[in-house]
């Protein structure tokens, strides 16, 4: 079957002309779901704390309290997840149609950015989501190539979009992502599909182990904590996925594209240097960078030094 697929595979690499639509296409979809895993799955953990707070606290037996407070509170809420219940206006609470839900199309021609019961605005953010999706899928088919490795890049990228997202609205990066694509890393290259099976490993280590020291040399500094755990997990899967050798290149642009950004936001949009920032998304950037290019970023990197 493997066989198969592969030979399948390889013929298909000989068709641009069909692969790259097909990829933009269903990158589409998959970027109209990950508008799904961005928007609800901080929504679960919630619910999922809360329902352990709850059970700590000993309220999780509502028929013991006889209509209290308690038992209305372990019953008010309606059980959240990816598929239920149905996308629906936050402000008129209409169920949205499947085709108000085409990517991108039914955003810009059919609804024209505004719900189609009550006109409130849609974020533009959706449709953007959808599209960078779509064109990030096409340019890693375009670098790795319609074959197997450049199909697991899609998963490494769409779990990256979704992390992205996810932390800037949020500051969290669930393990529910991180840990999945960590373990996915090191299966993958079990088989040497982007590095051998000992530089995956010794990556998640160091990945983890790096900006663990980092957190805690800062915070004995500072008495502060400069960023959390689930960065850590994400360095870790990164190099899960790259092979150790790529950790020190991932860090250094994450730390300087993290620069750049946040000196443009104080000097331009005058934000307040006060606020904290997420470092997820400078890590997903960077670690994307390195995926795809990493060799040349490496080579330019020595070619400097020397």
């Amino acid at each position: 079957m493997i066989e198969s697929i592969t030979n399948n595979l390889e013929i298909l690499s000989r068709l641009p002309f069909f692969y790259y639509p097909f990829i933009f296409i269903i990158s589409l979809l998959v970027g109209s779901f990950l508008n799904v895993v961005i928007l609800r799955t901080p929504k679960i953990l919630e619910q999922s704390y809360k329902e352990e707070c709850i059970e700590i606290l000993e309220l999780a037996e509502p028929e013991k309290k006889n209509g209290s407070e308690n038992a209305q509170l372990a019953n008010q809420q309606e059980k959240i997840s990816l598929s239920y219940p149905p996308s629906t206006c936050p402000k008129c609470n209409t169920k949205i149609k499947p085709w108000h839900n085409i990517p991108v199309i039914s955003y810009f021609f059919l609804l024209k950015g505004k719900c189609h019961s009550c006109s409130n605005p849609i974020s533009l953010r959706y449709p953007l989501i959808e599209l960078i999706t779509a064109l990030l899928s096409v340019l890693t088919i375009y670098l790795l190539g319609f074959t197997g490795a450049g199909l697991l890049a899609l998963l490494l990228l769409w779990t990256l979009v979704s992390l992205t997202m996810i932390d800037i609205d949020t500051f969290l990066l669930p393990d529910d992502l991180t840990l999945p694509l960590l373990w996915l890393g090191l299966i993958i290259n079990s088989f040497g599909v982007f590095t051998d099976l000992s530089s995956a490993l010794w990556g998640a280590i160091v990945g983890y182990g790096s900006l663990w020291s980092v957190f805690w040399l800062f915070k004995l500094i500072t008495g502060k904590e400069g960023m959390g755990y689930g960065d850590f997990k994400l360095l870790a899967a990164l190099g899960a996925w790259m092979g150790w050798q790529f950790i020190p290149l991932i860090i250094i642009l994450s730390s300087f594209v993290g620069a750049v950004i946040g000196i443009a936001g104080i000097l331009i949009l005058g934000r307040d240097k006060n606020i904290p920032i997420p470092f997820g998304p400078y890590l997903a950037i960077a670690g994307w960078s390195a995926f795809s290019w990493g060799d040349q970023l490496l080579n330019l990197h020595l070619t400097s030094i020397l």
